[in-house]
């Protein structure tokens, strides 16, 4: 742990909009639970209510609630903002915190004006590669007024660090990417995988949404199921997509082959049940599914996206990048090359585990320690 130059240990505060669920909300929760471990006094902060929280923060955690979620537009939603900031800047000025660290756009943007003129050091994070945002004109415009402003900007890939450096332009840029817990956590709901009858399993986990490209997995597959008759599809997630995805499993005719069985909070045993992780993603930020998978052991299928995937998969060593991004008979090539062969995935996978040492928690933590110690160097 390092203390502050008063001896009192650094103090952390970190604003989200909700803890309700996904990846930067998860991040959040591990990050804010090491550093109260460490002996550091931690806030986070959030907009909305604990009711609804998906993850549980550390006990020695403290949580504050804004009471600020809501959507609007014009007028209405710019004195939103404004009544957000404010109440964030009034909880900075009471908790006192050496870093703010903003968890994600919106936050990031909101903290830099809440802590203008205050001691504080803010750090703004990317955790979505930003040309798959709908992010409105004048978030984006926010995002290049503040986040130069800001201590350092951190993202989760290198290329989403190269296109903040050339369209936000005066930023301090890190690259931190999210560490992967193994063995990974179990939390409600507990859904048992499907019964091992003999039969293999690709596997696919993630929110039922357009970006995940759910839709190009099942058509590769439908295109796959014959001449792989005793490979099942599992796709473990749930979403708005639900019935579009459902629909075109039974226009393919494979009831009896697709599985989507919902969100699990235990796909840890998901994952240890497949024989194949596949990730079909139009866009990425730093999929911890995937680093999820091959933590527990799994081969990878993936596309290459803009960002993400080419930062964990190995090509050829614990996985597969298929190029073009979006190109179901390239997708089709690559599954059906690594699921007729039993051995190459059998030795991807004994590959695939050193994700575990290369994003491991004290890998990333000490990234986050000499970032700490960089931005509160920085000439006041």
């Amino acid at each position: 742990m390092a203390p502050t130059d008063s001896g009192r240990p650094l103090r952390v505060l970190l604003f989200i909009h909700s803890l309700h669920g996904g990846g930067a909300e998860r991040v959040a929760a591990d990050l804010s639970a090491h550093w109260a471990g460490m002996g550091r006094d931690v806030m986070v902060v959030t907009q909305a209510s604990a009711e609804g929280d998906v993850y549980a923060l550390h006990p020695k955690v403290r949580r504050e609630v804004l009471h600020t979620a809501g959507e609007g537009g014009g007028l209405r939603g710019i004195w939103g903002n404004v009544q957000r900031v404010r109440a964030l800047r009034r909880v900075v000025r009471s908790f006192r915190p050496d870093i703010v660290l903003g968890m994600m756009t919106t936050a990031s943007v909101l903290s830099v004006l809440a802590c203008a003129g205050l001691s504080c050091r803010v750090i703004a994070t990317e955790h979505t590669h930003p040309p798959s945002q709908t992010l409105s004109g004048f978030w984006q415009r926010l995002r290049r007024l503040t986040y130069p402003r800001a201590a350092s900007v951190v993202a989760l890939t290198r290329g989403t660090a190269d296109w903040l450096d050339r369209h936000v332009q005066g930023c301090r840029l890190a690259v931190i990417p999210n560490p992967v817990h193994f063995p990974l956590p179990r939390a409600e709901p507990i859904l048992p995988p499907i019964a091992g009858d003999g039969r293999k399993r690709l596997l696919a986990v993630g929110r039922l949404h357009a970006d995940k490209g759910f839709d190009l997995l099942i058509q590769a597959y439908a295109q796959l199921a014959a001449s792989h008759p005793d490979w099942d599809l599992v796709i473990l997630g749930e979403g708005d997509e639900r019935g579009a995805l459902e629909a075109q499993v039974r226009e393919a005719g494979l009831e009896r082959r697709v599985f989507m069985p919902g969100r699990a909070g235990n796909v840890g045993d998901w994952y240890e049940s497949a024989d194949l992780y596949v990730l079909t993603s139009r866009f990425e930020g730093l999929s911890n599914t995937l680093l999820e998978s091959m933590a527990s052991g799994l081969a990878a299928v993936s596309f290459d996206c803009d960002t993400g995937p080419r930062e964990i998969v190995r090509e050829g060593v614990d996985g597969v990048l298929v190029r073009p991004n979006g190109d179901v008979p390239a997708l089709c090539k690559a599954l059906d090359a690594v699921m007729s062969d039993a051995e190459e995935r059998r030795r991807m996978a004994q590959a695939a585990i050193e994700v575990r040492d290369r994003f491991s928690a004290a890998r990333v933590l000490q990234k986050w320690q000499e970032l700490f110690d960089g931005v509160r160097g920085q000439g006041r």
